[in-house]
């Protein structure tokens, strides 16, 4: 799947590799190689690494303290710490508030947030879905009213993805409820120790409590905590979905599912022969692969473009339908490939204990619980059928 590197970006990949291989610690590899859960505090290990590399913010400005890679560079690194089994970077402060900050937050905000996403002083969490607004984000009905030099924060959020580790949050809120939905939302950062805000776990499919749900009940926040203009939030939240939407897609994650997948198939037996030559089987994985490579094309265009100052538009909705859309089928795959040795369900050992089945092959204790965490993909970030209903209207002009 190698395209055609130029010799810096060759040198580059090399770099990337040397650097990943000393500094990547082996229990952190190990865990996320078998599908473990990582603490809060393995999470933020592997931010400090690569803060003190200056690798953490591949995406912003070098004048504030990001890599300021090309869109090549970036990909390069994903593919090789997603093939090192290097821990997912939190995306919620770095590539999704960050960018928001640095194209409408004022400067006292870029000065006094992006050091402390840098240095992990501050864990965010993102605060858009609501029960009843989900897809239909124009739906919110958080509210946010003035009063002097605070806004007050009434309403719930949901699905907060790691809210039980964020000490800030930054929420779309309700600050004019008499004009169209779109023309009355802010943007809006909040302290999640703020008195008045509550925070209740919810348990996924797969048995772990990975999202939440937020309460507000009169929460004082100051207004200086106000993104941009007032009523003007609706615009910032869909820049900050087009870079949302663009990191679901994943391509390194898939990069390195499909190889974890070819090793697998190749050494399970079926029918007297090497699952990977089962014609069904070979067939969904050259399909799967066939459309990686083609993804990851498209992927390089929109991260270049984003790269140049330009939001990723309906593109970005392009890449997140198929990007979970491969994901899933990877999993997918990889579950079929582990047969009944994907059935038993150890949470103690995606918590971190020793696998206690002796015969059971390393990769297959998390597969069914990863096969069931993807069906997520398809859902968050805007629900794929959404994405199609952007893709027709703004690409296809119907």
């Amino acid at each position: 799947m190698d395209l055609n590197y130029t010799p810096a970006q060759q040198a580059f990949r090399t770099e990337v590799r040397d650097f990943l291989a000393t500094a990547l610690p082996k229990r952190l590899s190990d865990k996320v190689r078998l599908g473990k859960r990582l603490s809060k505090a393995e999470m933020e290990e592997w931010h400090a690494i690569l803060n003190a590399r200056g690798w953490l913010a591949p995406n912003w400005p070098a004048a504030y303290g990001g890599a300021e890679w090309d869109a090549v560079q970036r990909q390069i690194f994903e593919e090789e710490a997603c093939l090192a089994h290097a821990p997912r970077v939190v995306p919620f402060g770095l590539m999704m508030l960050a960018p928001v900050l640095l194209a409408f937050g004022s400067e006292a905000q870029k000065q006094h947030y992006l050091p402390r996403i840098l240095n992990g002083d501050d864990w965010w969490c993102q605060g858009y879905s609501e029960p009843g607004a989900g897809s239909d984000l124009a739906s919110v009905r958080t509210r946010a009213v003035r009063d002097g030099s605070h806004f007050v924060v009434n309403g719930q959020k949901t699905w907060t993805t790691l809210g039980q580790h964020a000490n800030w949050i930054f929420c779309l809120v309700r600050t004019d409820p008499d004009c169209k939905p779109q023309a009355g939302i802010s943007f809006l950062l909040i302290d999640m120790d703020s008195p008045g805000v509550k925070l209740r776990p919810i348990t996924l499919i797969d048995g772990e409590a990975e999202v939440n749900e937020v309460f507000f009940d009169d929460v004082r926040v100051p207004v200086e905590n106000l993104v941009g203009e007032e009523n003007k939030g609706w615009t910032y939240a869909k820049y900050l979905l087009t870079h949302e939407r663009t990191n679901i897609a994943g391509v390194g994650f898939s990069n390195a599912a499909l190889t974890t997948l070819k090793r697998v198939a190749a050494a399970t037996m079926s029918g007297g022969r090497p699952l990977a030559e089962n014609p069904h089987f070979a067939a969904r994985m050259a399909q799967v692969e066939i459309d990686l490579m083609a993804m990851r094309t498209t992927n390089l265009r929109v991260v270049s473009a984003a790269a140049r100052g330009q939001a990723p538009g309906a593109e970005s909705s392009m890449l997140k339908v198929k990007g979970t859309q491969i994901r899933q089928e990877l999993t997918s795959l990889l579950r079929r490939a582990a047969g009944p040795d994907a059935l038993p369900f150890l949470p103690e050992y995606l918590d971190g204990g020793d696998n206690q089945i002796t015969d059971l092959p390393d990769h297959a204790p998390a597969t069914a619980p990863g096969y069931f965490n993807m069906r997520k993909l398809s859902i968050f970030g805007g629900s794929n059928e959404i994405q199609r209903g952007i893709i027709t209207k703004a690409i296809l002009e119907l």
